[in-house]
């Protein structure tokens, strides 16, 4: 695995994303003969059924450091967790074993930043980056709609994430912010084994996925537009020659040392819109945007859960009736498939923290479902979709190109195909 994690160039946070220049997020403001009232005592037609977040996981320490440019000193004092991010958890597997091996944790661990922290772990400001989220999801939910208890209950709340130190600890903050660390029972928090995960795009466990993309990402540090840029921001750092950097890389320490305040080397300065950029652009020709089965084999199969978890609440064969929550502790390189899949991309990177919330609702009167979109807050149309609030069969219709049930999944990721 390793080998592969070298050859893709950046995992976990940076393994991967999607895009399209035709693509642009839109921010909406509801029409309102088509959306309820924000007030849940306002006799509106729609009852809210069931929410799921997919979210980021919060700041953390770079993945790689730029060499040859000046250290900045990730120190351990950075990771010390905030007293009130503190909730009883456990970690299991998705049937409630034990926690499965953490390969790419492990790989993480084998090399130690300048200050003595490990690459990739959630700092004390990514800790209250996703308690602040918590919070803003319980002023809705818990607060203003009533729609959640106050305290937390795993027969209400579903709260799975990729076996990574980072996301674990990004949900349990979250929990603790959503329900003011107050909880009924222990906080059990679902991973599963790197070979199966679908919260993240898997090279490791998809085969043709890793034959579609792999050598495109050593390609698009040569194209040329990206190539000259890359060359000019070498010289201006002093990087040598025979160290392969790319804007992928650079962007990863440059926003994890903004983020934390911490010192970069001036002349990145005038370059930081350039790495923005060009590392967007790097992500867009690894997988060719406008090449749907991309998007399939990195987030088909968790559109489809998020698809399922909707239909069975409405046909009430839920294992667990009363859910109403499900939260999916992921990575911006999961935020960005979706959110190209959803149509609604604003082509910038996600921040850490960043959501994207999906609710189902029902109309009380006609029974027909509706789903609605935000994206960081903001209430977003869905291309194809007649309204923010969105009838169900539209949504479905909507991502049908994406979404890819588990068992196709699988089918393909074990096939092979030259590349076009």
């Amino acid at each position: 695995m390793r080998g592969f994690l070298r050859t893709a160039g950046l995992f976990g946070s940076v393994s991967v994303a999607f895009g399209s220049v035709l693509w642009s997020q839109k921010k909406t403001q509801p029409d309102a003969s088509n959306t309820p009232s924000a007030d849940p005592n306002a006799g509106h037609p729609y009852e809210l059924k069931l929410v799921q977040v997919v979210f980021r996981h919060g700041a953390r320490t770079p993945l790689k450091t730029i060499p040859d440019v000046m250290e900045a000193q990730w120190v351990p004092a950075l990771l010390d967790p905030p007293p009130h991010t503190h909730i009883n958890y456990v970690v299991t597997d998705l049937q409630g074993g034990p926690r499965p091996p953490a390969p790419i944790e492990e790989n993480y661990r084998k090399n130690i930043l300048s200050g003595g922290t490990f690459p990739g772990q959630l700092t004390t400001l990514g800790m209250q980056q996703l308690y602040d989220l918590g919070t803003r999801l319980r002023k809705i939910y818990v607060e203003e709609l009533s729609f959640l208890n106050s305290s937390f209950t795993p027969a209400e709340v579903y709260v799975r994430s990729t076996n990574i130190v980072r996301t674990v600890e990004s949900a349990r903050c979250l929990i603790a912010g959503l329900f003011q660390q107050k909880q009924k029972e222990i906080v059990p928090i679902l991973t599963t084994q790197a070979e199966s995960e679908i919260l993240y795009p898997n090279y490791h466990g998809c085969k043709l996925l890793k034959a579609r993309c792999s050598h495109r990402w050593a390609e698009s540090s040569t194209l040329p537009e990206i190539a000259a840029d890359l060359q000019s921001i070498h010289s201006a750092l002093g990087i040598a020659d025979h160290h392969r950097v790319d804007f992928i890389l650079i962007r990863d320490d440059m926003v994890a040392r903004e983020t934390h305040g911490l010192p970069s080397p001036p002349a990145l300065e005038s370059w930081r819109d350039t790495v923005e950029r060009r590392a967007v652009d790097m992500m867009f020709h690894v997988f060719q945007p406008s090449n749907r089965q991309n998007l399939q084999l990195s987030v088909g199969p968790l559109l489809h859960t998020l698809l399922d978890n909707m239909d069975e609440k409405l046909q009430g064969t839920s294992s667990e009736p009363n859910r109403k929550l499900f939260l999916y502790s992921a990575h911006d390189t999961t935020l960005i498939p979706c959110l190209m899949a959803l149509g609604i991309f604003d082509k910038k990177w996600p921040p850490y923290g960043a959501d994207i919330t999906v609710e189902l609702h029902q109309n009380q009167q006609t029974n027909e479902p509706f789903v609605k979109v935000s994206y960081i807050g903001e209430d977003q149309l869905i291309p194809g979709c007649s309204g923010v609030y969105c009838p169900l069969q539209e949504f479905k219709q909507a991502i049908a190109a994406c979404s890819l049930n588990v068992e196709r999944y699988h089918s393909l990721c074990d096939s092979t195909e030259p590349e076009p």
